[in-house]
């Protein structure tokens, strides 16, 4: 199976951009975990945009 590559890019460059973090660690995390911290960064944008 392989994962769409345009979307790849938007999940690096979204836990890039949120955790100042390099291309070679983001890519060695699996997808799955890849796609937690993207959710995690979602959450905290939505309570940053709340005024929590």
């Amino acid at each position: 199976m392989t994962y769409a590559t345009e979307r790849l890019y938007e999940e690096v460059a979204y836990v890039a951009y949120h955790f100042h973090w390099q291309l070679d660690a983001i890519l060695d995390l699996e997808h799955p975990e890849r796609l937690r911290f993207v959710a995690q960064i979602g959450r905290l944008n939505a309570l940053a945009a709340q005024g929590r």
